[in-house]
């Protein structure tokens, strides 16, 4: 019975997407459940399941076509293909004039009692009283109470029964074994945000749930029971379909028409950039190389600091190649600093530099005061003896200071902006074994250590070393934000990528590691090269050199790429803010205003992924609007880089893709509603209002322009991959998960061919291929043999 029970609760939980907590806010897909079939199909399934939204608002279609970015023609062409034969503004207005979905009656007194236990047995230190039993486990815990609870009347303790699987067997009794999944469905998609964070917290195995553990037999058990007591019916009565498959079929063309327009955009700026002749005259080896994250931000300083000085750059995922946790010397916490999908191989710490030793040491006591100074302010402020006290006394002093952070943001963010902090200026990073909890045992081997290196090298298609080399990472900055750590680094599980990028930067500095590079890969590194970490502020454009420990040697070549990177920061503003007037105080003013409600965009209007050499892309303007991750096919001879990339950051944007995509569709069933009324819970996620689901998305101020404009355009992302056709086609026989999401549509795969002129050739299902090049026929695109391409990937 238990483990039909079990087998039942898994599968309904399949389409549950997990809720990332607001410290490590990483994008995910809520639909990842459904990744296995057809996107249509898959979204059509997912409305019915949440009542949600799932296409863009027909008031969104119109602002797009307003604007020109869906094109008419593409348009027209897909309606006639698909037997809509009037005008396309006719179906538009039909859109416009259909509520597409209809207010559900839901259950809300049990809503609103599940979320009330589930907020005090959950809560991860924000309430100063805790829940008694909560080390007992959920389920228990509740049991011990419920008793006591009036709302759900008179209840005794031998009536409840002793166990979560106990109590759902008596509960399911009379209902046939065909119905438990159903029966599950219905209430665990009642509350889709408190269930993913279940399911978070039981995957991830934090302490919070090592020490009061939960899980989604405890959830369904104690909701079934108390929907017992206030005769709800396990499983309600099915009810029409809210959905019109005409509409949705129509939205779904009008997506398509977006998609397309964008795409023969991309297109045609590829092709511009395969075309432009090289510059003869070019210096051989730059001054400066900067491997920067392939976040869709890095797309734009990259263009400005290139313009300042003669520099290249390259993308790379802003981990770094390392599947690495950081321990923090400011708190001692343990975090992740890698892509969830990433299994953790390395810890990294903090230890003196050699000559900083007495330095590092009164940073300690330092940070050991400070820790004790935010413990004691916080039990005064929450603390019943002392709380009215507090505010009394230091009412005039927080009343000062909220009026200079509204008046003056910009000069306090100026004041106390530091730009290297005392810890990256007296230690240095220490990697380990993640099982070596010993740190007297052999670190990582060199051979390890040689591996990290290479593998950065080999992705990046790396020809030449400059005599200055930084590893970018980035994060960003704001005030009074709950949702901060999503505007971090993703691939670094929403933390900064400056561990990373220092951790790198060390292990290639080593002479031993260089060493080994060329006698064993033929890899040469100039003795005058030397590799920095350094931090790009996504906020504000800055970049940081950790250069504390750089020899004498380089600091004039330091020193002048400083300034170069300052022009770049004020060019890079000017572009991004749209000012031509002192942007970089208007920059500082959103990092540290506590009412800015947008201090920056994150990675929204993300729509592509390009993997390819810089060149194809350096002249064009791509508006923040594509990941950009270096490669060249000539030196990736086994394809064995391709294959990498397209495993790993090729799926984590497809994540981030659609977490922005369903975050703007249905900003209140999959994004994070209002920052306005957002109410934060349990330190780890927010509600809107006092009450309700959590919140599992992205808040509409980092979608939207305002409560009506778009500012994110939801597309499915587009991958462009410069690299022979048959070379990906190998990989995709090779990957079937890979191949799964392209026939299944989650996401586009293009293709440009250095084998065939660069031509480009578009993925349509099972290894088929057509032409989409801008000088090919609309009505005549070619097919490619695929059975040829078989056998050359073979």
């Amino acid at each position: 019975m238990n483990q039909y029970l079990l087998s039942s609760i898994d599968k309904a939980a399949e389409v549950i997407g997990k809720t990332w907590p607001l410290y490590s806010f990483v994008a995910s897909n809520p639909l990842a459940g459904y990744e296995k079939g057809p996107f249509l199909e898959a979204v059509s399934a997912a409305q019915k399941q949440f009542n949600a939204n799932v296409f863009p608002a027909a008031k969104l279609y119109r602002q797009a076509w307003e604007k020109g970015d869906i094109d008419l023609k593409v348009l027209d062409h897909l309606l006639k293909e698909n037997g809509f034969t009037k005008p396309a503004d006719d179906y538009l207005k039909l859109l416009e004039g259909h509520q597409v979905l209809e207010e559900v009656n839901g259950n809300h007194n049990l809503d609103r009692l599940t979320v009330k236990w589930l907020s005090a047995f959950m809560d991860e230190g924000l309430s100063e009283w805790e829940m008694p039993y909560k080390s007992e486990g959920f389920y228990t815990a509740w049991r011990l109470l419920v008793i006591y609870d009036t709302e759900l009347g008179t209840t005794s303790l031998k009536d409840i029964p002793k166990t979560s699987a106990a109590a759902l067997g008596k509960l399911l009794n009379g209902y046939p074994e065909s119905q438990y999944v159903e029966i599950f469905s219905q209430h665990l998609a009642a509350l889709p945000g408190w269930v993913g964070y279940i399911k978070h917290r039981t995957e991830s195995n934090s302490d919070w749930q090592q020490n009061f553990p939960i899980d989604l037999m405890d959830y369904l058990a104690v909701r079934l029971w108390m929907a017992q007591k206030l005769n709800v019916t396990l499983l309600p009565e099915e009810t029409e379909a809210n959905t019109d498959d005409f509409l949705l079929r129509l939205q779904f063309i009008w997506l398509q028409a977006w998609e397309k327009s964008w795409q023969n955009e991309l297109v045609l700026s590829m092709e511009n950039g395969a075309n432009i002749p090289q510059t003869i005259d070019k210096p051989i080896v730059p001054d400066a190389q900067m491997v920067f994250c392939i976040d869709t931000r890095s797309e734009l300083i990259r263009r400005h600091v290139e313009s300042n000085g003669n520099y290249e750059t390259f993308g790379y995922a802003g981990f770094f190649g390392i599947a690495m946790d950081y321990q923090s010397p400011k708190d001692g916490i343990t975090r992740k600093a890698c892509p969830p999908i990433v299994s953790s191989a390395y810890t990294v710490s903090e230890s003196a530099q050699v000559d900083k030793k007495g330095q590092f040491l009164s940073y300690e006591k330092k940070n050991e005061r400070m820790k004790f100074g935010n413990y004691f302010l916080k039990r005064m402020k929450n603390m019943l003896p002392s709380a009215f006290g507090y505010v009394e006394g230091s009412g005039v002093y927080y009343g000062l200071s909220l009026l200079a952070r509204t008046l003056i943001p910009g000069a306090i963010y100026r004041k106390n902006q530091q730009n290297v902090s005392p810890m990256e200026a007296t230690c240095q990073p220490d990697i380990v074994n993640i099982s070596q909890e010993n740190r007297d045992l052999p670190g990582v081997t060199l051979e390890e250590k040689v591996s990290i290196v290479k593998s950065a090298f080999d992705l990046m298609g790396w020809k030449e070393f400059a005599p200055l080399v930084l590893f970018v990472g980035h994060g960003s900055h704001s005030a009074n934000n709950p949702f901060g750590s999503s505007l971090d680094c993703g691939a670094c599980a929403a933390s900064p990528g400056r561990h990373n990028a220092r951790m790198l930067a060390k292990l290639a500095n080593l002479l031993q590691v260089r060493k080994a590079l060329a006698e064993i890969h033929g890899i040469l590194i100039p003795e005058n090269t030397l590799f920095l970490g350094a931090e790009h502020n996504t906020t504000t454009d800055e970049i940081v050199l950790f250069d504390s420990e750089a020899p004498e040697t380089h600091k004039l070549l330091i020193e002048d790429l400083k300034v170069n990177l300052w022009r770049a920061q004020q060019s890079a503003t000017q572009n991004r803010l749209g000012t031509n007037g002192n942007s970089l105080s208007k920059a500082l003013e959103k990092a540290n205003n506590w009412g800015e409600t947008r201090p920056e965009w994150g990675l929204a209007k993300n729509a592509g992924f390009i993997v390819g050499p810089r060149d194809l892309t350096k002249n064009t303007n791509l508006d923040s609007r594509c990941f950009l991750h270096s490669y060249d096919w000539e030196l990736d001879t086994t394809g064995k880089a391709l294959e990498g990339i397209m495993q790993g950051p090729m799926v984590v944007t497809q994540w981030i893709n659609n977490h922005y995509y369903f975050s703007t569709v249905d900003n209140n069933t999959y994004g994070g509603g209002s920052k306005i009324t957002h109410n934060i819970t349990g330190k780890f996620a927010v509600m809107q209002g006092n009450g309700g689901d959590l919140k599992m998305g992205l808040p509409l101020q980092s979608l939207y322009s305002s409560d009506q404009g778009m500012y994110h355009q939801p597309l499915r992302l587009t991958v462009m991959i410069h690299a022979p056709i048959n070379r990906i086609v190998g990989i995709l026989e090779r990957n079937s998960h890979l191949k799964s999401l392209l026939d299944n549509e989650w996401i586009y795969l293009m293709v440009m061919d250095p084998e065939q002129t660069n031509e480009v050739f578009k993925y349509k299902k099972t290894l088929i291929w057509e032409s989409a090049s801008s000088n090919k026929a609309s009505g005549a695109q070619r097919a490619l043999n695929t059975s040829t391409l078989t056998e050359l990937a073979v």
